[in-house]
């Protein structure tokens, strides 16, 4: 399955109803001159979908498991005291490609609602738009908590949401992102529980020694990363990311 079909579908989706997609509005308009050439324009549907296609970056970091699994990544190389390994290219590719396996049920059930749908000409784009965001918006949801919908909701001046369906999505994607940072540091933090008593040891020790001099980051990096490793310390911080989304259970 191509991914990008259906991020192109979703800016597709922003930027055509504004322009009435639905009455059939030309890409690319062909003007005759009086001299026999020939002046070529593009719409604005065109030029407001070639826009929001700068938006992409946002929408992948904003409203997938993108944004917790970079921010946990991110604390526990500082946890270990690690500066520049793994350096911020793999954090990112690592957290690219997790997100890639987290949001796969969501992108399937997109291609195969909207997707193929609309690419056999069984629904319009607009239909398609309605959709196919439908999954992405559930996803959404389900990591959420009530009380950022509810804060956001209150600031956007609804008084009352009668369920999850009619939560809009300029309400949820900010609370979406509220909730991920939370969530986020709340991970982040149980990591870095057990690397600051280490380094609390080493300190106590070194200072016992009176080795005073030496920096107990330098001494406690060897033992940190050998604790990192027997306890296969990859693999339960990948378990406990994809746990955290549903995964598994």
């Amino acid at each position: 399955m191509n991914y990008k079909h259906w991020i192109i579908l979703l800016l597709a989706g922003f930027a055509l109803p504004t322009f009435a997609a639905d009455t059939g509005i030309p890409a690319l308009t062909v003007t005759d001159n009086p001299d026999g050439g020939q002046d070529y324009a593009v719409t604005l549907q065109v030029l407001a979908l070639m826009t929001m296609l700068s938006f992409l970056p946002a929408i992948v970091v904003m409203m997938t498991s993108f944004t917790r699994i970079v921010i946990v990544l991110g604390i526990l190389r500082q946890a270990i005291g690690l500066q520049q390994s793994p350096s911020n290219q793999v954090l990112v590719g690592l957290a690219l490609f997790l997100t890639f396996f987290i949001m796969a049920p969501v992108f399937d059930k997109i291609n195969e609602t909207a997707i193929q749908p609309y690419m056999n000409e069984e629904i319009t784009a607009r239909k398609a738009f309605e959709i196919g965001h439908l999954p992405l918006k559930d996803f959404m949801l389900q990591q959420t908590r009530v009380k950022d919908i509810a804060t956001f909701a209150e600031i956007a001046g609804y008084e009352t949401l009668d369920g999850p369906e009619d939560v809009p999505m300029r309400v949820l994607i900010p609370a979406f992102v509220t909730s991920e940072l939370k969530t986020a540091f709340q991970i982040g933090f149980m990591l870095f529980i057990p690397f600051l008593i280490l380094d609390l040891v080493v300190a106590s020790v070194l200072m016992a020694m009176g080795m005073m001099m030496l920096s107990p980051m330098i001494v406690s990096l060897p033992f940190k990363l050998m604790l990192f490793v027997l306890v296969d310390g990859w693999n339960l911080t990948m378990g406990t990311l994809a746990g955290s989304f549903g995964l598994g259970t």
